[in-house]
């Protein structure tokens, strides 16, 4: 090899190295300011009266744009400083009696330092039913995701309560199939639970009047910050709302888990249609002290944006609290 020619490679190479080397740098820092990030965030939350969990319907919009799966799920949270994991079974629907594959969510759990918190269960039927034959269908259909939840060490499953057409047959539907599936559950240890999520769920007394009902103790509710909406027309838009803060004043005392929902934040750091601090209070005040799922459902910010949005106003809100 010509002198020239060796001169050029050595600096080729010794350029390469140097890139490798910064490129390196680089990463190993945000790596490293990331920990750092994480660390204060859970070291924040250390003295909270409640715990963080990371609902993933959060990042709805990544998983749907196959920008990550479900698997990538537990090392997300972790990210945002977050300890429980609130899985949507729509991002894993057939995966309900794969133990390999349960078994692998769980090795990413652990791997994480994360706990499993609970399944969210949707498309599985309606368990308000006006016809008792798909009622009990669907009461089996949750049957698989229980056994699931009891595979990952979950707590609860969170189902649904719609397909009532009358308000006072729905409420006897409801108890019967809530019933029916906490009797399935309870040998495996888990809960059921019902979130407000439309229709008469969406209503605070409905929901109050057949929890009142409800014996079994494996059973409560998942109240939502925001779902408060009993009725929406064509374009999505609700036309019917229930009173919010009335409505948790209603499910809390039955809550075995809740649902931090937002959709957007002023300069100060404050959800724009929802009072957290009021809210956080009235959670307080019922002695729960479980995880509250941070679940960002708004659309300005991106997801990553918004889960640390609601993740540090929970804390923020907290720490006043506590």
């Amino acid at each position: 090899m010509k002198r020239r020619e060796f001169v050029i490679k050595t600096s080729q190479t010794s350029i390469a190295l140097s890139t490798l080397g910064f490129l390196a740098c680089k990463n190993s820092k945000e790596k490293n300011n990331l920990e750092e990030e994480n660390h204060e965030v859970v070291t924040s939350s250390n003295n909270l009266f409640f715990k963080i969990s990371l609902a993933q319907w959060s990042l709805h919009r990544g998983l749907f744009d196959k920008k990550m799966n479900n698997l990538d799920f537990a090392a997300a949270s972790r990210r945002f400083g977050c300890e429980g994991l609130e899985y949507v079974n729509a991002f894993f629907k057939d995966k309900a009696k794969d133990k390999l594959y349960l078994k692998e969510m769980n090795s990413r759990a652990d791997a994480e330092g994360q706990q499993n918190v609970l399944i969210m269960i949707d498309g599985e039927g309606e368990l308000a039913h006006a016809d008792t034959k798909a009622r009990l269908q669907a009461i089996e259909n949750h049957h698989k995701w229980v056994d699931a939840a009891h595979f990952l060490g979950c707590h609860a499953i969170r189902v649904n309560l719609a397909g009532g057409i009358n308000k006072t047959d729905a409420a006897k539907a409801a108890v019967d199939s809530l019933e029916q599936l906490s009797n399935y559950a309870k040998g495996a240890n888990i809960n059921i639970l019902v979130e407000n999520h439309g229709g008469f769920s969406s209503n605070g007394e409905w929901m109050h009047n057949v929890f009142s009902q409800v014996k079994s103790e494996n059973c409560g509710t998942l109240p939502d910050f925001g779902n408060f909406c009993i009725t929406k027309d064509k374009e999505r838009n609700c036309i019917e709302a229930y009173d919010r803060y009335k409505g948790m004043e209603e499910l809390l005392p039955f809550a075995k888990a809740v649902s931090a929902k937002s959709y957007d934040f002023d300069a100060n750091g404050n959800e724009t249609t929802i009072d957290f601090m009021k809210v956080m209070k009235m959670v307080k005040d019922v002695n729960y002290t479980g995880f509250v799922g941070v679940e960002y459902e708004g659309k300005r910010l991106s997801e990553d944006e918004g889960i640390k949005a609601t993740r540090d106003l929970l804390i923020n809100v907290g720490k006043q609290l506590s």
